[in-house]
């Protein structure tokens, strides 16, 4: 199966590892997933990966603009808080905030808050489904 132009496919294969967790393996990577009943503390929870992921994801967007635009940085935090009501269980709002350490000013800051909201594809996917707001702020 391969991705029309323009397009990119992922893979990423889970297998139930015993009733206390999983594992994920991508590429040449892989990951304990907590799908204990209990829980566990060693590993993320599924909502716990998709927060992990929009926070990724956020990441790699400030990665892949900071050269366009020319944007001066020496370090990014990703806080991120979710609230997952019960029924039908859900994450009924995402709110993040972006923790940049630069000394650009206000408005390039805020330009390049603009771009990870625009041109992050996990943000884009998860936005339409909840309440997701965020703000960014220097360090």
């Amino acid at each position: 199966m391969n991705a029309s132009p323009g397009r990119m496919e992922f893979h990423v294969v889970a297998r139930r590892v015993d009733a206390h967790g999983s594992r994920a393996e991508c590429k040449e990577a892989s990951i304990t997933l907590d799908t204990d009943m209990q829980g566990r503390a060693d590993a993320f929870n599924p909502a716990e990966l998709l927060l992990a992921a929009l926070s990724a994801c956020m990441l790699k967007s400030i990665e892949r603009v900071t050269p366009i635009l020319g944007f001066k940085l020496r370090g990014v935090e990703v806080q991120v808080h979710a609230v997952r009501q019960d029924v039908p269980p859900k994450l009924e709002s995402i709110d993040y905030v972006l923790v940049v350490d630069t000394d650009e000013d206000d408005r390039r800051l805020t330009l390049l808050h603009e771009n990870v909201r625009k041109y992050g594809t996990v943000f884009n996917t998860v936005a339409p489904g909840t309440v997701l707001t965020g703000s960014i702020r220097r360090a």
